[in-house]
């Protein structure tokens, strides 16, 4: 508990400053918080250290800064200097008074020339900013400036000089200051927190960041599970090169959608399926269409999906995919012209002996169908090569239930295991898509207590808990796609908290279903500080691996998604069985299927990991036996199968 008490001794010295920095992708804006103005001594202080300034003077008006030539624009010619700022003698000058010129140019040269030679002065927005050359950031004013003008010097130097001992800033200026020579030899630096790994698992590690080095997704997602391989890895050297194998996808594709809008203009977007293991039988994985869909993405879900399959007790491959493109927004006839063009590309890689595809983040019913109906129209011939309600037209809508449900059903076991039942358990969920509101759904039937879901704006706060009467008001909301605002019109003493995440609420269970990494460090620590014991993995890899770490240290049982989602694992091969469009399930039936597949998946998991020494009371029991039990799998098969 030391490392977890260092945390939040770091947690809260960071609350405390009186200003910070906000660093956040490149390319994006830096926010600088600062205190309450000019009369706070300890932030007028710590500024004319920066500067090498004597607090007491008020004429500190104007900043020199030694600067390399700005960067070119896009025509090859050098940026202009603006008009409101002066060059001389080989510094540039912002605009003020100069009263003590010579000492501020003195100082800054001797005490910050090194951190500000990568800087240059241009104006953003009518307003002159100090700029990054590299990569183009800027020490930006707050919303709330106190000094009442315009790119304040001393905000501006202390937001530049925390970006530029950044690690992302390091990165950049390591890159740019290479030689030409080295580039192609450069080791970019590692995109994820890497754990420490036995050597056989660390050399396997390391050859997958020298291979795909910008895939950081990808790469968090092996190291879970090549961490938790480590005593198999041990136990038999062939499983060494069997995994080295299973970890380079067996093919992926890239391609262009091209598709118009009602305008009649034309857009791109990107097409990505990776197809990542046929070991075990078809591939089965979801189609997800958002922005932030990648290469690194599609491989990291593939990989995930096909561990998923292995821990079942069906024969399936696993693949992902899906595209750049974001519905939301869209008309029927755009979100229409998309798909077929989509499916234009895609077609020739699915069959019912190869690939089929499923829902995920942004592609419903709706956009099954119109893939389904172009494939239809492509192929030739009507097959049950899609998984989803309504693609067999059987009356079945089973579907999009199962994976919900099947997450409450598994903390139900988890639960049973430590002498506790989920009555009465007050509960947090992320997310507001189907998923979670199916878990909200079943929460309610099992008699716990749901308080919160949230949506891409911030979360709602239910604090009395939602019954069946206010998730028919949510469901209504998300059916005519508006803010979960709406809600607070129905039911005034509820809350909504713009721009944050519900993980700081009271509670005992933690649903997170929105997206992967959602839960970094800082939220980690919210949720131990929260009393949460369980937290259930509902989407793909939503914890970040610092933030795993620190769950596990606090003694928080985390159930990884591989083995909470067989619940929708094992209704989609159903759904696959010719026999199941005749078939009429009741819902017993179908509840109880879930639940069966649920609690075999656990047990599997838990045997695999007593097998290879850990102990059920261990918080990391689930995750390590259901990568255990998964790659067993596969591994047997591809054994088999010999080396192809």
């Amino acid at each position: 508990m030391d490392e977890l008490n260092l945390l939040r001794q770091a947690q809260r010295q960071h609350q405390q400053n009186q200003h910070h920095l906000v660093v956040r992708g490149l390319g994006e804006e830096i926010d600088l918080e600062i205190g309450p103005g000019d009369d706070d001594p300890s932030f007028s202080s710590s500024a004319a250290a920066l500067v090498g300034v004597d607090p007491a003077a008020d004429d500190h008006k104007s900043l020199l800064i030694t600067c390399s030539q700005p960067q070119p624009t896009a025509d090859g010619q050098p940026q202009p200097t603006p008009p409101q700022v002066e060059e001389h003698e080989g510094l540039l000058r912002l605009p003020g008074h100069t009263k003590k010129k010579k000492k501020v140019v003195k100082k800054w040269r001797e005490e910050w020339a090194d951190t500000y030679k990568w800087a240059y002065v241009a104006v953003h927005d009518n307003t002159s900013r100090i700029f990054c050359t590299v990569c183009k950031e800027y020490g930006r004013k707050h919303r709330r400036n106190p000094y009442g003008n315009e790119g304040s010097r001393n905000m501006q130097m202390s937001a530049l000089e925390e970006h530029n001992n950044s690690l992302l800033h390091k990165e950049a200026l390591r890159l740019q200051t290479a030689s030409k020579e080295d580039a192609q030899l450069l080791e970019i630096e590692r995109p994820v927190y890497v754990k420490a790994l036995s050597k056989t698992a660390a050399s396997i590690l390391e050859s997958i960041l020298k291979r795909d080095p910008h895939e950081a997704e990808f790469i968090q997602s092996i190291q879970e599970v090549v961490h938790s391989l480590e005593p198999v890895l041990m136990k038999n050297s062939q499983h060494v090169q069997i995994l080295e194998r299973l970890l380079e996808p067996e093919r992926c594709f890239i391609f262009r959608v091209p598709w118009v809008d009602d305008r009649g203009e034309t857009h791109v977007n990107r097409g990505f399926r990776v197809q990542f293991s046929q070991a075990l039988g078809p591939c089965r994985g979801g189609l997800r269409f958002h922005p932030s869909m990648t290469l690194s993405v599609a491989k990291f879900l593939a990989f995930e999906q096909t561990l998923k399959n292995a821990l079942s007790q069906y024969k399936l491959g696993g693949a992902a995919g899906g595209s750049d493109f974001d519905p939301k927004g869209k008309s029927e006839s755009e979100i229409m012209r998309f798909c077929q063009s989509f499916m234009d590309e895609l077609y020739r890689y699915l069959g019912p002996d190869q690939d089929f595809p499923a829902e995920d983040v942004g592609v419903g019913p709706r956009e099954m169908g119109y893939l389904f109906g172009q494939y239809r129209r492509l192929s030739g011939h009507f097959q049950g090569n899609f998984t989803g309600p309504k693609i067999f037209w059987s009356g079945s809508s089973f579907r999009t239930e199962a994976t919900g449900y099947g997450l409450v059903f598994f903390v139900r076991v988890v639960l049973a295991d430590m002498n506790k039942e989920l009555k009465g358990l007050r509960c947090v969920i992320s997310g507001s898509g189907k998923i979670a509101m199916h878990v909200l759904e079943k929460l309610l039937s099992c008699e716990a207590i749901p308080v919160t879901v949230s949506d891409s704006k911030g979360y709602l706060l239910d604090v009395e808990g939602f019954d069946y009467i206010k998730y028919s008001v949510l469901r209504n909301i998300k059916a005519q796609q508006k803010s979960l605002k709406e809600y607070l019109k129905s039911y005034p003493n509820a809350k909504y908290i713009d721009d944050a995440k519900p993980w700081s609420e009271k509670c005992d269970v933690a649903f997170p279903c929105a997206t992967q990494n959602e839960i970094d460090q800082a939220e980690a620590l919210a949720i131990i500080n929260s009393g949460c014991r369980v937290l259930i993995e509902c989407s793909n890899m939503p914890c970040t691996a610092q933030a795993v770490d620190i769950l596990r240290t606090a003694k928080v049982v985390v159930a990884p998604a591989k083995a909470t989602a067989s619940g929708g694992v094992a209704v989609g091969e159903l759904e696959l069985n010719p026999e199941f469009s005749l078939m009429q399930w009741s819902v017993e039936d179908f509840e109880n299927k879930i639940q069966d597949a649920v609690k075999q998946t656990y047990d599997r998991s838990i045997k695999a990991a007593q097998d290879y020494g850990i102990l059920k009371e261990n918080p990391e029991s689930l995750v390590h036996g259901a990568n255990i039990c998964a790659f067993l799998n596969i591994a047997q098969a591809m054994t088999d199968q010999g080396c192809v």
